[in-house]
């Protein structure tokens, strides 16, 4: 018997195989419609979800207004950032180079914890937020189109 993980592992290993998945999909649907459409159908998906959890999970309604207005923020910036990305997929951009360039948000995360929340890193997760920035620089590369070699 191993070491049992905790709960939140669980639902971050499922949401981890479900955003793979997700930018298969947006790329796949950017390459048959425009970014805008695809993004709609994206939201009609969030509202449907939306409403099943209103009906199915018992809501604490009662909130400060300071926590309600951070949560519409969070969701308008969570909206903009899904429209862009199907924007930057359909207008030429590769699934395989998007989806992880845009996976390295936790950077900006980061930054705004350290700056804002006043949190630290080691030394260790400091090497970590290099070595992403460093992975995102080299995902962003694109080869030089003459000198690629084009087979038909």
């Amino acid at each position: 018997m191993g070491i049992p993980l905790p709960v939140w592992v669980f639902f971050a290993l499922i949401a981890l195989v479900i955003w793979g998945v997700t930018g298969v999909t947006h790329k796949l649907s950017t390459n048959r419609i425009s970014s805008e459409l695809s993004f709609l159908w994206f939201a009609y998906a969030m509202i449907a979800i939306s409403a099943v959890l209103v009906v199915a999970v018992p809501i604490h309604w009662h909130v400060r207004p300071i926590i309600f207005w951070l949560a519409v923020a969070g969701g308008t910036l969570n909206g903009l950032g899904a429209l862009t990305s199907f924007a930057a997929l359909e207008s030429g951009g590769k699934a395989a180079i998007v989806m992880p360039l845009i996976s390295s948000f936790p950077l900006v995360t980061a930054a705004f914890a350290v700056g804002f929340l006043h949190e630290r890193i080691t030394a260790t997760q400091a090497w970590g937020v290099g070595l992403a920035i460093v992975a995102a620089i080299l995902l962003s590369l694109q080869p030089n189109p003459a000198t690629t070699d084009k087979r038909s």
